[in-house]
């Protein structure tokens, strides 16, 4: 690890980290969210910005070309679009108020560093289904598009962020240009099932419920009386996710594309080929990822000869992962993707780079005329 947190901060993190991924994906809190634009000093007063760089800013600047000097005037500006990063199960942006601990660790501070003057980085409902975690993603959306007076933005979802992603297209894709998710349980996660068998009844699963407002709320701010662990586990589930993909088929206009990730020192090379690979994905196809001891059980029983002996991140499978254009898959497991814990390295001997490949994947976002 490059930087050791405290030893009780570590244990609560891994805690909270292991009840979340205990139960599907990996996912999200409503701060508010954060722009990184053109004025670096600048500070949104409902969000407390990571110490890593200067704080960025959440309004669109004032003094910007892109802000329309006359805020009746409805304005259309094409790409690049802004660049909307949606996380997933449990995700947050200011964890229990440590300003420097964020869902996508310092990756944002980056893209501004590299020249990308539109990231956000929206926060939604820690605990819940994505037909809800969409509408509050796409209200966010509909913020930035009248603050920046772009036509649409560009969504990229981590884990169940993607799935959100997919709704907000799917119900508003005059707003989307393009998909990207990483690591989304597009077909579900058989962790999913088996945790639901383990707790079979409503007043098990609503005990369940109870327990996560009273130990989350003081961890995350959006957690209100409608958060439900219980629903979202119903949605990663075989039939829940059946559903899903039933009600929220692919927009058309919309472009998707798909990468995930691989661990348990798994080059998985038949499971992870595309034609379509980029050079930043396809340089790391025999370097390999030791999974991280969080998702050791459940990356065992992901590859297990009961399920095929499936390839994963520890969470989701490489199969379960693939959407629209797929463009392979990284040595990474399933924290390592955004960084966690505290921006450490994915383990020895593996020399991927997370923020490296949110630079190298923007800029393909760009390169693709979005």
């Amino acid at each position: 690890m490059n930087r050791a947190a405290p030893a009780p901060l570590r244990i609560s993190t891994w805690l909270f980290v292991l009840l979340a991924t205990a139960c599907g994906s990996s996912g999200g809190a409503d701060v508010g969210f954060v722009q990184v634009n053109g004025d670096p000093g600048a500070k949104d007063a409902s969000v407390d910005a990571p110490q890593e760089t200067p704080a960025p800013s959440s309004s669109a600047d004032a003094g910007s070309d892109d802000v329309p000097s006359d805020a009746s005037v409805e304005t259309k500006l094409g790409p690049p679009y802004p660049i909307v990063l949606a996380h997933g199960f449990f995700g947050f942006e200011d964890f229990a108020g440590l300003d420097f601990v964020n869902y996508f660790y310092g990756v944002k501070e980056t893209l501004f560093e590299k020249g990308e003057v539109h990231v956000y980085t929206p926060a939604v409902d820690p605990f819940n289904d994505s037909e809800k975690r969409g509408a509050q993603l796409a209200a966010h959306i509909e913020q930035i598009l009248r603050e920046t007076g772009h036509a649409k933005v560009n969504i990229l979802g981590h884990s169940q962020g993607g799935l959100d992603a997919r709704v907000v297209a799917h119900e508003h894709p005059d707003k989307v240009a393009s998909v990207w998710t990483f690591a989304t349980p597009h077909r579900g996660t058989p962790v999913a099932d088996v945790v639901l068998k383990l707790t079979p009844s409503d007043r098990a699963q609503d005990l369940l419920d109870a327990l996560v407002k009273l130990v989350g709320r003081p961890l995350w701010e959006s957690i209100d009386g409608e958060t439900s662990l219980a629903t979202a586990l119903h949605q990663f589930s075989k039939p829940g996710i059946e559903a899903f993909n039933a009600k929220y088929t692919d927009a058309p206009g919309v472009a998707y594309y798909s990468l995930t990730g691989r661990s348990q020192r798994s080059l998985a090379l038949s499971d992870c080929q595309s034609k379509e690979t980029p050079p930043f994905v396809a340089d790391f196809k025999y370097e390999t990822d030791p999974i991280d001891p969080l998702f050791a059980v459940f990356a065992a029983y992901l590859s297990s000869t009961e399920l095929g002996g499936s390839p994963n991140d520890g969470l989701v499978r490489v199969k379960d992962a693939k959407w629209g254009t797929f463009l392979g898959c990284v040595p990474a497991d399933h924290v390592d993707q955004i960084g966690h814990l505290f921006g450490d390295s994915p383990g020895l001997g593996n020399g991927w780079k997370y923020k490296t490949f949110y630079v190298e994947l923007v800029k393909l976002i760009r390169e693709k005329g979005y």
